[in-house]
C-alpha cells in the first residue's frame, strides 16, 4: 500500500492543520476487514457457480432438474431426471403467462425442447404436427407425439391453448412469447397506472418507435448539464441575488394578499341570515386570519435570516466562482462521475449475475406438484443476507471512492501557492493518495453509512408488507423511524465527505478526521448553513432547468412522430435520465464547493497573512476577506458580531495592517503570493 513510517507526535484538539505536508495509512485494520468482506462476496459466487447454477441459469433446466442441452445424471427418486437433452437446447413453458407474482416467477411445467414455436399453434393439432415436422415435443416425455389427440393426459401434460408464438432469449436458451402483452398482468403489479394491456404495449411500442430521439435528448441533457457547470461561475453572483430577491418578494406578496383578503372579507356585509352559511364565513374568516399570522411570522424570520446571513451569501458566490476556476485547472473532474457510474455498473451486473446463480443454487428438493426445485439449507441459506449487506457497502465505498479523490484533488489546487506547480494530473495523483493510503478511511466511512441504511430499509421492507394492517399509530412510528434514519442517513454522509477533506489534507484516521471537520463546520455554522441553504437551491434549480429544458425538447420532437400517440413513458425515460445526468454533474459542483469551503474555514483559521503564515486562499476569496474587513471598520462602532469574528480569526493584525496585507495579495501576478507588508501604519 506504499505506507511512510511517520514519527507525528499525537496531536492534541487544538492542534493546526498541515495539509499536504506528509503521508500515512490510515484506518488499516477497516481495510483488511473490508478485504476480508469481498472475499466472502467472491466465495459466494464461487460457491454459485461450483455447484452447478451457472449451467442452470444459461442453460435453463426442466420441471424434474434436467438441464437442457446435455447429458444429465439421475436424481434419486425423481422420475423423469437423467435424460439425455444434448440436442434439445432450449426451455418450454406450457403456460407461460401462469405467473406467481409473490414468489415473482412462472408457475407452469417446464420442458427441455428443441426449438420454440415461431408461430402461434391454435389446437391440438397443430402441436402435434409442429413436433413431427420440427422434432420438437412440446408435451411432457411421457406422451408420443402420435398420441397428443388421443390421450386425456393432454390437458394437464400439453401447453395451454393456444400456444403463442415464441423466441428464445439470447444466451439463456428460454421461449419467451414474442407478444408481452401475456405479461401485462405482472407489469401492472409493478406499474400501478397501467389497467389495460393495450396501454402497456402502445406505451412499449412508444419506446421501441422513439427510441432514437431518446438517444438524442439523453445526449443533449448531458450537453445541458456541461454548459450549465460552466454558466454558473460567470452568472453565480447575478443568480444568487435574484433568488434571494424573488424568495423575500415571494413571501412579503403572499402576505400582503393574505391580509388584504382577511381584511376584504372582514369589511363585507353580512347580508346572510342563515346560520350554517354565517358560520362557515365565520370560519373562513378565522382561517384568513390564522394563514396571514403564520405568513408574517415566516415572513419576518425569513427576513431576519437573510439579514444576518447576507455577508455569507457573498462567500458563497466566492466560492462558487472559485469552483469554476477549480473545473478549468482540473478538466478530469468533469468525467469523474463517468468513471464512478461505470464502476457501479460493473459491480451492479457481478451482483446481480451472483443473485441469479444463487437463484439456483441448492439442493434438488420435489415439491408438492412433484416438480424439482433447488434450495439451499444449512447455515449457507444467510448467503442472502451477506450478499444484500455487500451491495450497500460496496456500493458506499464506491461513491465514497469518488468523494475522496475530488476532495483530494481540490485541497491539492487550494493549497498549492503556486498553480504553475501543480501536478500533471492533480485527479491521479488524488486516485494514487487514495489507493496507497487511505482505502481503509473510505471503507470505514462507508460502513457506517451502511449500519445506518439497513436498518432503514428493514423498516420499509416492513412497512410495505404491513400496508394496510397495521394500526395508525404502529404506521406513524414505523414512518417516524424511517424518516429519522434518513435524516441521520444525509447528515451522517455531509460528515463523511468532510471527513475525507480532513484525511486528504492531514493524511489523519477516520474519527480524528471527522472530528476535526465537525469542530470547523461548528465554528462557521452560519456560513455552512448559507452554503447549504442558498448553494443547495442555486443546484437544484439548475437541475430542474436541465430537466425542463430536455422535456420541452422532447414535446417538441415527438409532436412530429406520427407512429404513436402515447409519449408518456418516453418522456419520463428521458426526463428520469436528464434529472440524473444533471445529479451526477452538479453533485459534483457541489462537492467541491464543500471541499472549498473546508479549505477556506481553515486558511482564515490558522492563518493571518503575516510573514510565514500567508494565506492560501485565491483572489476572489481574498476579495471576501477585504469586504469583511471593511465591513468591520464600519460596523466597530457598534460591536457588529461580523466585527468581533474577523478580529478573532486575525488577532495578530492591527486592522490596517490587515488591509494593506490583504491588498498585497490581491494585486499578486500569476497567483504568487508577495511578502506581506510588515509594521503599523
Amino acid at each position: 500500500l506504499g505506507c511512510i513510517s511517520s514519527s507525528r507526535p499525537t496531536w492534541s484538539s487544538k492542534r493546526e492543520w498541515k495539509p499536504l505536508e506528509d503521508r500515512s495509512c490510515t484506518d488499516i485494520p477497516w481495510l483488511l476487514l473490508f478485504v476480508l468482506f469481498c472475499i466472502g462476496m467472491g466465495f459466494i459466487c464461487g460457491f454459485s457457480v461450483a455447484t452447478g447454477a451457472a449451467a442452470r441459469l444459461v442453460s435453463g433446466y426442466d420441471s424434474y432438474g434436467n438441464i437442457c442441452g446435455q447429458r444429465n445424471a439421475k436424481l434419486e427418486a425423481i422420475a423423469n431426471s437423467g435424460l439425455d437433452h444434448t440436442h434439445r437446447k432450449y426451455v418450454f413453458f406450457l403456460d407461460p403467462c401462469n405467473l406467481d407474482l409473490i414468489n415473482r416467477k412462472i408457475k407452469s411445467m417446464a420442458l427441455c425442447v428443441a426449438a420454440c414455436p415461431r408461430q402461434e399453434l391454435k389446437t391440438l393439432s397443430d402441436v402435434q404436427k409442429f413436433a413431427e415436422i420440427n422434432g420438437s415435443a412440446l408435451c411432457s416425455y411421457n406422451i408420443k407425439p402420435s398420441e397428443y389427440t388421443l390421450t386425456a393426459k393432454s390437458s394437464a401434460f400439453c401447453p395451454k391453448l393456444p400456444v403463442p408464438a415464441s423466441a428464445p432469449i439470447p444466451f439463456f436458451h428460454r421461449c419467451a412469447p414474442v407478444n408481452i402483452s401475456c405479461y401485462a398482468k405482472f407489469a401492472e403489479a409493478l406499474i400501478t397506472f397501467v389497467s389495460d394491456n393495450s396501454v402497456l404495449h402502445r406505451l412499449i411500442s412508444g419506446v421501441m418507435t422513439s427510441k432514437e430521439i431518446i438517444l438524442g435528448l439523453c445526449l443533449l441533457s448531458l450537453v445541458l448539464s456541461m454548459i450549465l457547470m460552466v454558466i454558473i461561475r460567470y452568472i453565480s453572483r447575478v443568480l444568487v441575488w435574484i433568488l434571494t430577491i424573488l424568495v423575500i418578494l415571494g413571501s412579503l406578496g403572499g402576505t400582503g394578499v393574505l391580509w388584504w383578503l382577511y381584511a376584504k372579507q372582514r369589511r363585507s356585509p353580512k347580508e346572510t341570515v342563515i346560520p350554517e352559511q354565517l358560520q362557515i364565513a365565520e370560519d373562513n374568516l378565522r382561517a384568513l386570519l390564522i394563514y396571514a399570522i403564520s405568513a408574517t411570522v415566516f415572513t419576518v424570520i425569513l427576513f431576519l435570516i437573510m439579514l444576518v446571513m447576507r455577508k455569507r451569501v457573498a462567500l458563497t458566490i466566492a466560492l462558487f466562482h472559485v469552483a469554476g476556476k477549480v473545473f478549468i485547472h482540473l478538466p478530469l473532474l468533469v468525467f469523474q462521475p463517468f468513471w464512478t457510474f461505470f464502476a457501479l455498473v460493473l459491480f451492479w451486473a457481478y451482483w446481480i449475475m451472483t443473485l441469479l446463480f444463487l437463484g439456483t443454487t441448492g439442493s434438488a428438493v420435489q415439491n408438492e406438484q412433484g416438480f424439482v426445485e433447488y434450495k439451499i439449507s444449512g447455515p449457507l441459506q444467510y448467503m442472502w443476507w451477506y450478499h444484500v449487506v455487500g451491495l450497500i457497502w460496496i456500493s458506499e465505498f464506491i461513491l465514497a471512492c469518488q468523494q475522496m479523490t475530488v476532495a483530494g484533488a481540490v485541497v491539492t489546487y487550494y493549497f498549492t501557492r503556486d498553480k504553475r506547480n501543480l501536478p500533471f494530473t492533480p485527479i491521479l495523483a488524488s486516485v494514487n493518495r487514495l489507493i496507497r493510503y487511505h482505502l481503509g478511511t473510505v471503507a470505514k466511512g462507508s460502513f457506517i453509512i451502511t449500519l445506518v441504511k439497513i436498518p432503514r430499509m428493514i423498516l420499509m421492507y416492513i412497512h410495505s408488507q404491513l400496508k394496510g394492517k397495521e394500526n395508525a399509530c404502529a404506521r406513524c412510528m414505523l414512518k417516524s423511524c424511517i424518516c429519522c434514519l434518513w435524516c441521520l442517513e444525509k447528515c451522517l454522509s455531509y460528515l463523511n465527505q468532510n471527513a475525507y477533506t480532513a484525511t486528504a489534507i492531514n493524511s489523519t484516521n477516520f474519527c480524528t478526521s471527522a472530528k476535526d471537520a465537525f469542530v470547523i463546520l461548528v465554528e462557521n455554522a452560519l456560513r455552512v448553513a448559507a452554503i447549504n441553504t442558498v448553494g443547495d437551491f442555486m443546484l437544484f434549480l439548475g437541475k430542474v432547468l436541465i430537466v425542463c429544458s430536455t422535456g420541452l425538447a422532447g414535446i417538441m420532437l415527438l409532436n412530429y412522430q406520427q407512429d404513436y400517440t402515447v409519449w408518456v413513458l418516453p418522456l419520463i425515460i428521458v426526463c428520469l435520465f436528464a434529472f440524473l445526468v444533471a445529479h451526477c454533474f452538479l453533485s459534483i459542483y457541489e462537492m467541491v464547493v464543500d471541499v472549498l469551503f473546508l479549505c477556506f474555514a481553515i486558511d482564515t483559521k490558522y492563518n493571518d497573512g503575516s510573514p510565514g503564515r500567508e494565506f492560501y486562499m485565491d483572489k476572489v476569496l481574498m476579495e471576501f476577506v477585504e469586504n469583511s474587513r471593511k465591513a468591520m471598520k464600519e460596523a466597530g462602532k457598534g460591536g457588529a458580531a461580523d466585527a468581533r469574528e474577523l478580529k478573532r480569526r486575525f488577532p495578530s493584525i492591527p486592522t490596517c495592517h490587515l488591509g494593506k496585507t490583504v491588498c498585497s495579495h490581491l494585486h499578486c501576478k500569476r497567483n504568487q503570493v508577495l511578502q506581506p507588508v510588515t509594521g503599523n501604519r
